[in-house]
């Protein structure tokens, strides 16, 4: 089994004035002094994952005075001073399979410790399956129209692709279903929506969920059905820069998940290609005496450097590609979002027009006109608010994780570089005895 590549899995504050285009040349400014280098980056990094041995056991002392998960620990640092005071920590964790004689499922532990006065109980703890999510983010549409509500991991797969029960794609899922409770718990208006709160401590979630069939909200109702076809007459600039950010990050992301698919793709044929290579040098020394003792340290020494390639793409598969397909969701649902803002827009300005085409000469405007303008300053405040939450998570987010990356890297190459470095002394000329 070991031999056998893993799946690919399909793969939680600036004003939006300095919001930084993603093609502009000064998007490094954005990083912030946390990836400025640093003395110690040019020290070399421990290799503590695997032990790497000589052909005839003797162990290779790998260890270096600078930790590689340095440039990790430095980062965090900085993204943990947010100033915020929690009071509500919900972790998703626990997968179960269960097997029924309609269907097969997986359910996750759902746990909530809450100092909160609109919880009954300090810790909830209840059993969820992937609908119960996806039920949880439509109540959040229907009744948070304004706000961006966190993207769901992708509900359906490629049969004979990916095994929806193996363990690697159940804890990549659970994964995405822990981050989107936590984005939800650190907003401050989602985190205190009365559905989120039933799917947090409701033993029993079926029940709501046949009660709020028909329960939408006004304002949910009011942007669905709102004048088609209608074009904005005067869209403010910083919501069309933001549709033009989004397009771009989007596209950007999408092709780097695809390249980063097709990469590890290859690392796992390189892998089965290697594994094979190996023994051949072992069976090679068996047939030549004089020879077997280096033919053995390279056939070792491919081995290791199969061990840190396996771990490698392991890194790559489970931590790098779910952040870059959960952002493209991201994008995509605060496009939905502006594209509602636009729908309200055009429902107040074509509900203008109407009043003055009656001409009639009336003192104020009529009350529906009004509301319809309240909506869309609620959007507009709303929208800009979230838009400078998710970049700032934003920022943290690829922070860390293009750090990662770059220490997983370097451990890997280190990793072969110790390896190969370990059999130069059987290559080389022993002085002959007379």
């Amino acid at each position: 089994a070991a031999g056998v590549p893993k799946p690919l899995p399909s793969s939680g504050p600036k004003s939006l004035r300095e919001m930084p285009h993603p093609l502009a040349t000064s998007s490094s400014e954005e990083m912030g002094p946390a990836l400025t280098p640093s003395p110690d980056l040019l020290l070399p990094r421990s290799i503590a994952d695997k032990d790497l041995s000589l052909p005839n056991g003797t162990p290779v002392d790998t260890s270096s005075p600078a930790s590689s998960s340095s440039l990790l620990n430095r980062l965090q640092l900085d993204d943990d001073l947010d100033g915020e005071t929690r009071d509500l920590f919900v972790t998703v964790d626990d997968p179960k399979k269960h097997v029924c004689t309609m269907e097969t499922y997986i359910t996750y532990r759902v746990t909530t410790k809450t100092t909160r006065a609109e919880f009954d109980l300090p810790e909830y703890s209840v059993r969820r399956r992937y609908q119960d999510f996806d039920w949880l983010r439509n109540k959040l549409e229907e009744s948070q129209p304004t706000h961006l509500i966190p993207p769901l991991p992708e509900k359906f797969v490629v049969k004979g692709v990916v095994d929806r029960f193996s363990e690697e794609f159940v804890e990549t899922r659970r994964k995405a279903l822990d981050k989107f409770l936590k984005r939800i718990t650190d907003h401050p208006v989602l985190s205190f929506n009365e559905h989120f709160n039933v799917f947090l401590t409701a033993k029993d979630l079926n029940a709501y969920k046949k009660q709020g069939m028909a329960l939408l909200s006004k304002m949910g109702e009011s942007v669905k059905y709102v004048t088609g076809g209608y074009k904005l007459r005067n869209r403010p600039l910083e919501f069309a820069a933001i549709g033009e950010y989004l397009d771009t990050f989007s596209l950007k992301l999408g092709t780097i998940d695809r390249i980063a698919q097709r990469i590890i793709k290859e690392q796992l044929e390189y892998l089965v290609e290697l594994r094979e290579y190996g023994p051949v040098y072992s069976t090679w020394g068996g047939l030549e005496v004089e020879l077997s003792e280096p033919l053995e340290g390279v056939s070792a020494c491919i081995g290791n450097c199969c061990t840190a390639l396996e771990e490698l793409s392991e890194d790559m598969t489970e931590d790098f590609l779910p952040v870059l397909r959960e952002y493209i969701l991201y994008s995509e649902s605060m496009k939905n979002v502006l594209k509602k803002r636009d729908q309200v827009q055009a429902e107040y300005e074509a509900k203008l027009e109407a009043v003055a085409l009656k001409k009639e000469d009336r003192p104020k405007v009529p009350t529906d006109v009004e509301k319809c303008q309240d909506r869309v300053e609620c959007f507009n405040a709303d929208l800009k608010a979230d838009m400078e939450r998710w970049q700032n998570n934003k920022r943290q987010d690829f922070r860390q994780l293009l750090m990662g990356m770059a220490d997983k890297n370097i451990q890997y190459y280190e990793k072969c570089l110790t390896a190969w470095e370990s059999i130069i002394p059987l290559l080389q000329d022993k002085p002959e005895t007379k």
